[in-house]
């Protein structure tokens, strides 16, 4: 089963640009690795030739899965997007109404998140609350903690 993801042009750049790296510059380090490790004799007890060959396995996996996520991305174009209810890559300012405290991401897929410099999954428990709700909607979302509840502030692109 395919999922489709979708990403700006800038996040589908980057994902193509890190499959390229594994492909053009990890693999042949590893492989590398691995003759050397052939060429210092005895496989059977050859610590380094195992190490690399576990790496070379991890590496293909992650190159694997890369090119999956590559092959179902789908690049958005924003300007065709609702503005009136949030959607991924909607910017949006939402309020804890347990305390009261503001916060502002920018819905992304799975691969784009990072929390730190404010982009959410769409696809975590809050990301997938925020979906569809409009300005003065109320989200509950179930968290590990219990349910928290956010006032849906502002939704821009």
């Amino acid at each position: 089963m395919s999922n489709v993801s979708y990403y700006t042009e800038e996040g589908l750049k980057k994902l193509k640009e890190e499959l390229a790296h594994l492909e053009q510059v990890e693999r042949p380090r590893v492989s590398q690795e691995i003759a050397d490790a052939r060429d210092k004799g005895d496989l059977s007890e050859n610590a380094e030739y195992h190490a690399a060959k576990e790496e070379q396995s991890l590496l293909e996996t992650k190159i694997a899965k890369l090119k999956n996520v590559v092959a179902n991305a789908r690049v958005i174009d924003e300007s065709q997007l609702d503005t009136s209810k949030i959607l991924i890559h909607s910017i949006v300012k939402i309020k804890n109404t347990a305390n009261g405290m503001e916060f502002s991401y920018t819905l992304v897929a799975d691969s784009e998140s990072d929390v730190r410099n404010g982009k959410l999954s769409v696809n975590s428990p809050i990301g997938k609350g925020l979906l569809g709700k409009k300005v003065g909607d109320v989200a509950e979302i179930q968290v590990p903690n219990g349910i928290m509840k956010f006032e849906v502030m502002e939704i821009s692109r």
